[in-house]
């Protein structure tokens, strides 16, 4: 992987891309200044052999644990609290050898640019009702979805980490979707089964 990307770098100069190999992984910034970590399959990440096992956030010093309780008990995620030298590190289970990390920093955060993820859950009423009471849903898709973006310390209120969260139910139509390089053309609105695949002709 490292010497295909190295073999585009140059038609790429100029813009936010570099790559380089570190700890066993290959840590990739694309050309917007996204980050990446390419990892090969381990026992780590179970039976997964393609996929993103998880997103890493950095957040601010002190916010970890609060964001570790906002999933237990609203999201009903669980999580666990580790130290590194940095700061607290909250790992919440999102699926199967699925997390999402928050781990705090002392660096300057970028500020929010309208990021997302989406998200299934079981339980899709009980945490929108939590929310709703404390005015955090930002949009009502349908039936199937709706939106936050503030993670808020459950017991104060007080906002931790930005991100928005696009929450779906296991009715949701798009529920079980390949991951594969998709159909431009699929969106929510005229969603077809089967038709996710980016083919050309």
């Amino acid at each position: 992987m490292k010497t295909r990307l190295i073999s585009i770098q140059d038609k790429l100069a100029g813009t936010s891309f570099s790559c380089k190999a570190a700890n066993g992984t290959v840590e990739v910034t694309c050309p917007w200044g996204n980050r990446f970590r390419a990892h090969g399959p381990g026992p780590e990440f179970g039976n997964m052999k393609l996929g993103v096992p998880y997103v890493e956030f950095s957040v601010k010093p002190g916010t970890a644990a609060g964001i570790g309780q906002f999933y237990k008990e609203v999201m009903k995620a669980p999580y666990t609290l580790t130290e590194d030298m940095n700061g607290a590190v909250a790992r919440v289970r999102v699926g199967t050898q699925q997390s999402l990390i928050f781990r705090e920093t002392t660096q300057e955060i970028p500020e929010y640019e309208g990021e997302h993820i989406a998200v299934y859950v079981a339980n899709f009423s009980g945490p929108h009702a939590w929310l709703k009471a404390r005015d955090l849903i930002m949009q009502e898709s349908s039936e199937h979805q709706y939106r936050f973006k503030e993670i808020v310390h459950p017991e104060t209120g007080r906002p931790l980490f930005t991100i928005e969260h696009e929450v779906r139910s296991f009715t949701h139509p798009m529920l079980g979707r390949e991951f594969v390089n998709r159909n431009p053309s699929q969106n929510l609105g005229g969603y077809a089964p089967g038709r996710d695949a980016f083919v050309t002709a």
